[in-house]
């Protein structure tokens, strides 16, 4: 597994702090710089015509890179609250509920929506990232404002 220039992981919930403090600070890295090269994302409710599957860093990179570029400018996320990690008999694995609050720019509409994550980390990288998600409650803050 290729190197991400982030440093291995102790485990899931090392990978969870690093998502989380990535996706608040705004940078270009999130997920993506965590991922084993043939990491696995699953969102199995993805909105429909969304993939619910990516298999492989480079395949998420490509479809991450553009909606990020949408998402630039518009969208903040400003809180990660509500954790709670459920560890699991195996090491490599954990169950992380928490919820993510975000802003529109725009006109400072907020919301906040609940998740649910399994993450199984292997050998500093992530192996396994399955997210559940209510898209429904992001895709407001991420509409276009009514004018």
């Amino acid at each position: 597994m290729a190197g991400n220039g982030v440093g291995l992981l102790a485990g899931p919930r090392e990978a969870f702090e690093r998502f989380r403090d990535m996706m608040l600070a705004g940078g270009s890295d999130g997920l993506e710089s965590l991922l084993a090269d043939d990491g696995v994302v699953e969102a199995p409710f993805a909105p429909p015509g969304a993939p619910r599957r990516f298999e492989g860093r480079d395949t998420f990179v490509a479809l991450v890179a553009s909606r990020r570029e949408g998402l630039a400018g518009r969208v903040r996320f400003t809180a990660v609250r509500e954790v709670v990690v459920h560890d699991t008999a195996d090491p490599e694995v954990a169950v992380i509920e928490f919820e993510v609050e975000a802003v529109r720019l725009a006109d400072g509409l907020s919301a906040a929506a609940p998740f649910a994550v399994v993450v199984r980390v292997q050998d500093g990288r992530v192996v396994l990232w399955r997210e559940y998600q209510d898209p429904a409650v992001m895709a407001l803050v991420v509409a276009e404002p009514q004018t």
